[in-house]
């Protein structure tokens, strides 16, 4: 396929016509196409065509039509029918009547060059801009971000159809590149248990029988990997994603008793026997799930529990301007929220849509991020400090850590009674490496202090500080959060639940379409653009934002 860049066409007046007759009371697509214009241009994808070959498709019309595609929930077929069929599709795409469309397989391949060329944030990029040349959108404004899961599209499996299906699915791959060496090499009786799904098949009952069972599998994947390693094997076999998938769930679910590994080693004789190493937990870890989506990843939180990614959702919530989200940042779902704070930053700065103050839960806050984001972007980072979890925090009338004053240039800290102390140390932590300082007493002062039942139960009274810009930081987050024009601030966080709500029920962020990380991250990267697309027509139609509901029982106390 190449692209010859051409000017984007005016609407035919016939599509016109028909379009404004049916749609008296307006549409969204007209509405759109009359405001904006057509949002996207060839030149905008130009760099993944080559130079030669079958002229494509216009890729601005099919990155129009990947966006109502993921507004309206259709699939590539249904997608495709609708550019044939619906007169709103062909007025927005500047189509005339007769024009035939094209085949559903073209939505597929223009998602593989997004991919291929890491060209996936253009969708929601382009969109950005044209809202922010008709002046709805502004840098330096109101930010909010939250999360929610994603399940990825794949069964759940227990430990023993994860080793089944993980065979099964090297088993397949091979199968189709290298079938004359596979069959050569595979024993007769593989193809009794692996030539069905796993969960299709009847699996021994709890006891002897299912471990054997087990084991019978550990070891054929052993002789499976032995052979691949071997001198004739064919050549990239051992290569394959799938072979590389069951290397890793072997070497973290069996062992070989006779060569003793504990490393997940292929060498060695397989008759040594198989053991299936002792349960693991589920995570946070490198743990694969699923061996047809390698990437996804398990995660409990706040009493949910699934297998796949998460993603973060950040939007403007500025006055008189609509609520556009300007980015979606997808990860696995054992990445916590508080090691994406920085890179979403980063990724609005590059944008150029870096907010002034950006509203966060306390999942996203550290004493770190907060003087990060402001040394780096220039950026306020609203959200709850983490709690001080010491019985003085918990006691009334306790002296807290706030009660102590800091000199920073002496190196000192004063209690509440005037007693200075008599250590100042700096630490790192060993895990996370991050530095911390150590503030003793003399147990000379803390005896025979009056406060000090109130102060600690130790001889002495010790403080643990942050650094001195990031003691300063969480002790005005804290500040702040206890004021009341902080919270008033803080409560406009919650705006950004109502868009995960939407994009939920309406969009399919909580479902993954694709496999993979990257496919996953594409998908809601066209969601968020199609929630916007939904967004600035209500926006230019004049439509009202929604009031939060309440329940007949619920207003009867108001």
């Amino acid at each position: 396929m190449s692209l010859s860049s051409q000017l984007l066409p005016p609407v035919p007046e016939d599509t016109a016509r028909i379009a404004r007759a049916a749609f008296r009371r307006g549409n969204p697509y007209v509405l759109l196409c009359d405001q904006l214009g057509a949002v996207f241009a060839d030149a905008d994808f130009a760099d993944l065509y080559p130079k030669l070959g079958q002229p494509a498709y216009a890729p601005w019309r099919l990155a129009l039509v990947t966006l109502m595609q993921f507004r309206e929930g259709l699939s590539d077929r249904q997608a495709a029918e609708a550019v044939r069929g619906r007169i709103d599709w062909k007025y927005l795409l500047a189509l005339d009547l007769a024009d035939p469309g094209f085949d559903f397989s073209v939505l597929c391949e223009f998602r593989g060059r997004l991919l291929r060329h890491g060209a996936t944030e253009r969708l929601l990029a382009r969109l950005l801009d044209a809202a922010r040349e008709g002046g709805l959108l502004k840098a330096r404004g109101r930010q909010r971000t939250d999360s929610t899961h994603v399940l990825a599209a794949v069964r759940d499996l227990n430990r023993l159809e994860l080793l089944g299906e993980t065979l099964r699915a090297a088993l397949n791959a091979l199968a189709r590149a290298a079938p004359d060496w596979l069959r050569a090499t595979a024993p007769a009786d593989w193809h009794e248990r692996y030539d069905r799904r796993v969960e299709d098949m009847r699996l021994p009952d709890a006891g002897p029988k299912r471990d054997a069972y087990v084991v019978r599998v550990g070891t054929d994947g052993f002789l499976l990997l032995d052979a691949l390693d071997g001198a004739e094997a064919p050549e990239g076999a051992g290569d394959l994603p799938e072979v590389a998938v069951l290397r890793r769930v072997w070497a973290r679910h069996f062992e070989r008793a006779g060569a003793g590994s504990r490393d997940g080693n292929t060498g060695g004789d397989p008759a040594g026997g198989v053991r299936l190493r002792p349960a693991q937990g589920r995570g946070p870890g490198d743990r694969v799930e699923s061996p047809y989506d390698a990437e996804a990843r398990f995660r409990s939180k706040a009493g949910t529990s699934w297998t796949g990614y998460m993603v973060h959702l950040t939007e403007t919530c500025d006055e008189g301007l609509p609520r556009l989200v300007v980015h979606a940042d997808t990860t696995p779902a054992n990445v916590h929220e508080a090691m994406r704070t920085a890179p979403i930053q980063d990724a609005l700065a590059a944008k150029g849509l870096a907010p002034s103050e950006h509203l966060v839960d306390a999942g996203y806050v550290s004493a770190e991020h907060l003087v990060a984001a402001r040394e780096r972007h220039g950026i306020d980072l609203i959200g709850p400090a983490r709690p001080d979890q010491s019985w003085q925090k918990q006691e009334e009338g306790a002296v807290r850590v706030t009660d102590f004053v800091v000199d920073w240039e002496r190196r000192r800290a004063r209690c509440p009674e005037g007693h200075e102390s008599t250590s100042w140390g700096e630490y790192r932590d060993k895990v996370s490496g991050r530095p911390y300082l150590r503030v003793g007493f003399s147990p000379a002062d803390c005896r025979p202090c009056p406060s000090k039942p109130r102060c600690t139960r130790a001889p002495s009274r010790r403080l643990g500080l942050h650094p001195r810009p990031e003691h300063e930081a969480i002790a005005a987050a804290r500040v702040r959060q206890d004021s009341r024009a902080g919270r008033r601030l803080y409560a406009q966080r919650q705006g950004i639940e109502g868009t995960i709500s939407q994009g939920v029920r309406a969009f399919g962020l909580r479902r993954a379409r694709y496999r993979g990380l990257a496919k996953a991250g594409l998908q809601n990267v066209a969601a968020a653009a199609a929630i916007n697309l939904d967004r600035l027509a209500a926006w230019l139609a004049g439509r009202p934002l929604a009031p939060t509901r309440t329940s007949r029982f619920a207003a009867l106390a108001a």
